[in-house]
């Protein structure tokens, strides 16, 4: 009798259908396949479309990275133009203190050529006039742009708060002094050789803060 040990050694076989059933499938997952799972590649729907709302993400960073850019720009580009224009530095000056405010107390004629008024400083700083403007009815108009400079004219170098100014105003081309006229500092626009009686005028005094006062007189 052999008594030799048998090999148990077993073969198991198994067919293309039995192995396809055997990976089919089950009924309990069959809803993990269906809403989750996408068969081909074993991986989450939702992963997908997580991947698709960073990578939306990193797009809007990028167009508000090159927006904030163009602001950049364009702000630098103003304050460059408004340091080149001086514009920056008007801003910059420290403003000046104290009101101004004029008022007309009388007026006299003194001839054809010139008048003079006396102007109150109602405000709560000193007023210096730089220059004045006369006009009659019609538009002409006699300018004085040197007034503070020129050795003709006659004004106060500065009228205090509360105190009354006496300041002569003059027109015509003629010789500074003779009849009142102001010479060549004045210049005239239309014609408008004198002061007529029966007339009104208006004059308008600059200061040196470029403030205007205006004041109606009537020969």
């Amino acid at each position: 009798m052999n008594n030799a040990p048998r090999n148990l050694c077993y073969v198991a076989t198994v067919s293309a259908s039995q192995s396809s059933a055997a990976f089919s499938r089950s009924s309990g997952f069959g809803s993990i396949w269906e809403t989750g799972w996408d068969e081909p590649t074993g991986k989450l729907q939702g992963v997908k479309k997580l991947k698709k709302i960073i990578g939306n993400k990193k797009g809007i960073d990028t167009i508000l990275a090159a927006l904030l850019m163009v602001v950049i720009v364009v702000v630098a580009s103003v304050m460059v133009y408004a340091w080149s224009t001086g514009l920056l530095g008007t801003l910059l000056v420290t403003p000046q203190t104290g009101k101004e405010a004029m008022n007309i107390e009388n007026s006299a004629f003194n001839s054809v050529y010139n008048v003079t008024l006396d102007l109150r400083n109602t405000g709560s700083s000193s007023i210096t006039l730089n220059s004045y403007y006369v006009k009659d009815s019609s538009g002409n108009q006699w300018s004085r742009l040197t007034w503070q400079t020129d050795a003709g004219g006659q004004h106060p170098a500065a009228i205090a708060p509360n105190a009354l100014g006496i300041v002569y105003v003059s027109i015509g081309n003629g010789a500074t002094g003779s009849g009142g006229q102001c010479g060549s500092s004045c210049t005239q626009t239309g014609s408008f050789p004198q002061f007529s009686t029966g007339f009104s005028y208006t004059i308008v005094v600059v200061t040196s803060r470029n403030n205007q006062f205006s004041f109606t007189v009537t020969k």
